[in-house]
């Protein structure tokens, strides 16, 4: 069963830091593009974060650069995202998504070219 689990999530105050886990299983996670999505009640899923699977080269969505980081670690199946001065507009459902030996483009910003997505972890950001 090849499965996405994403941890971490929780309340913070405004400029506070949280960094979420995406475990995966079921597959060689070095063979996969993986990226960080979030979501907000009525808004559109938004791209944050993506890592390519070959390279490790990354891309970050315009609203959290310079504040989040995304990593992986391959021998553990994980990829992180490390969230820093965080703000009341970053609450959202956070989800990771991975597709197969995805390459670069403007594709890895896009969720119709990820398959295998998580559930998704709640982050609040509030005072």
């Amino acid at each position: 069963q090849m499965q996405l689990v994403e941890s971490g999530g929780g309340s913070v105050q405004p400029g506070g830091s949280l960094t979420l886990d995406c475990a995966a299983s079921g597959l060689q996670f070095s063979d996969y593009t993986v990226a960080w999505f979030r979501q907000a009640p009525g808004k559109e899923r938004e791209f944050v974060a993506t890592i390519q699977w070959n390279n490790g080269d990354t891309y970050y969505g315009d609203s959290v650069t310079g504040r989040f980081t995304i990593s992986r670690d391959n021998a553990q199946n994980r990829v992180y995202l490390t969230m820093n001065n965080l703000k009341p507009e970053d609450t959202a459902v956070y989800s990771c998504a991975a597709e197969l030996k995805m390459s670069g483009g403007d594709g890895l910003r896009s969720p119709v070219y990820y398959d295998l997505w998580g559930q998704g972890t709640q982050v609040t950001v509030s005072s």
